[in-house]
Order: structure tokens, then C-alpha cells, then sequence
């Protein structure tokens, strides 16, 4: 073991922490160093970039104590749709349906089972509950209510995509864990037997009964402290069913790698992209909504669904900006774009969902936005 001082910054928050972290096995340690994307002790993107210095880091920081936010938090409740655990294992079927939970939190089902996209079920995005980025709504459904999943798809190991205590209550109900190299270490720290950890380097594939995953690359970067930075892999997902092809972006920076996995897996039904936590200070590691929109038609994308957004406040824009521009994106360049309330079940099969329900926190009269919530796009 390693006394560590962790630094909590996901472009949101900054918490200082000291925690003890485990060493990484050295049967890991092969496996890392077996990568080409692992050079010098660390994993590197394929389109590298200038890591931010100690300066520019405490820059952010100062600008997150001084800096006047406007709006970034919902001044009125979000509209969530509850989710019913033995309704929803009623309805199961072979179709495709998708449920956004929160964040990048995806309850998917896939050829009649349940799969999670980086589970976040607790009150803040943060190693400790007493501070960081609170929950703007309610996660639909509550862990103890969910059914048997059948695997849980991880991009990366920042805090608002792995929650180590989200998979500690969790884990039993799974029966298999599919993440990036070097995740699997937090994992088998947190209680997860190895059996169910399967990890990947991008372009690697594996079979899951009817379903394909393949591990494809993103252009991000990891850490949950200050000595770990980039230590294991970050990585979008392609999730291939016999119905449907879908594409989880996780964290990425705009990248040409979009076209490359367009050009070897689309056209994708559904892209699940990031559109949300973006600035100018991080432009390499989260996109804009206009580079997540050419990343959606780079993927050969059929609909896209923007994640990432309306649950925390990890950065400087208005909480509704992202989805405002998405969009007007999506009108303006004839797109088709769905944007479910949390919660709800939406299959693939059916007509897009199209309401602008972020724009009822803003409303006393749900009456005032029945214009928005019945336009096209």
C-alpha cells in the first residue's frame, strides 16, 4: 500500500483528500506494458497534447473560487420519469431500448437482457460525499431495484463515470464488468471478483452471447489522484446486438478516430455523445456541441443522444446550454436527435423522442412549453 494525496478537479470541483490506494499487481503491470497506447509508465492518446502544467491547473482552480457562475445548477426541479424494477423486467424484450439514468448513466436493454454504461448512483460525483458536484434529480431507480445485468460497460476511472461505491452495491447483481486496461485493478480493490472483470486495448473485441463490444479509442485521459494521472486507459465503446448497432462515446476531445470507427463499425442507430462539461481551458479532453455533432456524423450516426449533461455541475456554461445547442445543431443540419427525459424507456423501434424538458425547470406553467415539447428535431 501507498499514502497517495488524491486531487479531485473533473473540470468541476477541487477536493484535496489523502487516502491509501493499492499498488497495482504485477500481473497488471504486464499487461499495461504489453499496450502500444502505454509508453513511459502511462497511457497516451493517439492524438496527443500539451498536459496542463501546474500553472494552468491552478488557473482552473482560481477560476472555479472566483469566477461568477451563471445558472449552472437548475433553479427548479428537473422532470424525472421513476422507473418500476418489476415493470421494467416485465417489458423486456428482444428490442433495443435505452433509458438515461443521469449523466452518462445508460440503463440499456440489448436482445432481451440489461447493460449499464458507467454507473454513477450516488449523490455526488466526488471521492467523498460530503463535497463535490451534487446531483441536480434523483437517479430514476434505485440500485436495490434493479434486475440482473448482465454487464456493466466503463469508459474511464474519473469520478463521474466509476463510483466506487455505485459498483461496491452493485457488483453481486452483475455478471460481468467490461472496461478499459487498468481499471479492473479499482475494481478488484472494491470487491469485484476477477472472474467478472474483463478488460480491453482499443480495437480488441469480445463475444458476449449475441453481443459484440469493441473497445475503440477516445482522446481523454485518467486519474483519481494526483500520483495516478494516465495510468490506466480510457476508451468509447461499440455495442453491437443482432437488431442494432449503438456507439458510447464516453469522454473524449474531437479527434479523428470518430471517422475511423465510422469507417470500420458504422452506421451506428444510436450514438450516446458527450455534449456537456466543455470549455476552452479542457478543449483537447471534452468537445464542444458542435464537435460532438461532426463526431455523430463522422460515426456515420443515424440518431444521436447527448449525454453527459443535466445531472452535475462540472463546469462554467448555463446547466442548458448543451442541450439548446445540440439542438439548434441537429435543425440546422437536418439531424435527428433524441432527447429523452431521465427515466424514460425509450425503444429504438419507436419514434425519437424529442422534448425539450430541460426547459420546464425554467417554466411555472408546463403549458408555456408545449410548443417546444411537440416541435420536430
Amino acid at each position: 500500500m501507498k499514502v497517495t494525496v488524491q486531487s479531485f478537479l473533473p473540470l468541476g470541483a477541487f477536493i484535496m483528500v489523502v487516502s491509501l490506494t493499492a499498488c497495482a499487481s504485477q500481473y497488471n503491470k504486464d499487461k499495461l506494458e504489453a499496450s502500444p497506447h502505454y509508453q513511459a509508465g502511462e497511457f497516451i492518446n493517439s492524438e496527443p497534447f500539451e498536459k496542463p502544467g501546474l500553472a494552468k491547473t491552478l488557473q482552473i482552480v482560481k477560476r472555479f473560487i472566483f469566477e461568477d457562475k451563471f445558472n449552472t445548477i437548475p433553479a427548479k426541479p428537473i422532470p424525472v420519469t421513476p422507473i418500476n424494477g418489476l415493470q421494467l423486467s416485465q417489458e423486456l424484450s428482444k428490442q433495443t431500448a435505452v433509458h438515461r439514468l443521469g449523466h452518462s448513466t445508460i440503463l440499456m436493454e440489448l436482445n432481451g437482457e440489461f447493460w449499464l454504461t458507467d454507473p454513477v448512483f450516488s449523490d455526488r460525483a466526488s471521492p467523498v460525499q460530503w463535497a463535490g458536484p451534487k446531483r441536480f434529480h434523483p437517479t430514476p431507480i434505485n440500485i436495490e431495484d434493479l434486475p440482473q445485468i448482465s454487464g456493466i460497460i466503463i469508459s474511464h476511472d474519473h469520478y463521474d463515470h466509476l463510483d466506487k461505491n455505485t459498483i461496491k452495491e452493485i457488483h453481486p447483481k452483475v455478471k460481468g464488468f467490461y472496461v478499459p486496461l487498468g481499471v479492473g485493478e479499482h475494481l478488484l480493490d472494491w470487491g469485484v471478483p476477477q472472474e467478472k472483470i474483463h478488460e480491453f486495448d482499443w480495437w480488441q473485441e469480445e463475444k458476449v452471447g449475441d453481443i459484440t463490444l469493441v473497445n475503440t479509442p477516445a482522446n481523454h485521459f485518467s486519474g483519481r489522484g494526483l500520483s495516478d494521472g494516465n495510468s490506466t486507459l480510457w476508451s468509447s465503446w461499440v455495442i453491437k446486438t443482432p437488431q442494432h448497432t449503438l456507439f458510447f462515446s464516453g469522454d473524449s476531445g474531437y479527434f479523428d478516430g470518430f471517422k475511423k470507427i465510422g469507417k470500420r463499425y458504422g452506421p451506428f442507430d444510436l450514438t450516446m455523445m458527450e455534449n456537456g462539461a466543455y470549455d476552452k481551458s479542457w478543449q483537447h479532453v471534452h468537445m464542444s456541441p458542435e464537435q460532438s455533432m461532426q463526431a455523430h456524423q463522422d460515426l456515420k450516426g443515424k440518431v444521436m443522444m447527448p449525454i453527459h449533461n443535466g445531472t452535475f455541475d462540472l463546469a462554467f456554461h448555463e446547466w442548458s446550454d448543451p442541450f439548446n445547442r445540440i439542438k439548434q445543431l441537429a435543425k440546422d443540419q437536418s439531424q435527428t436527435l433524441a432527447t429523452p427525459q431521465m427515466g424514460q424507456r425509450w425503444l429504438l423501434e419507436n419514434a425519437t423522442p424529442q422534448a425539450a424538458w430541460w426547459k420546464i425547470a425554467k417554466l411555472d406553467n408546463i403549458d408555456d412549453l408545449l410548443p417546444e415539447l411537440t416541435s420536430p428535431r
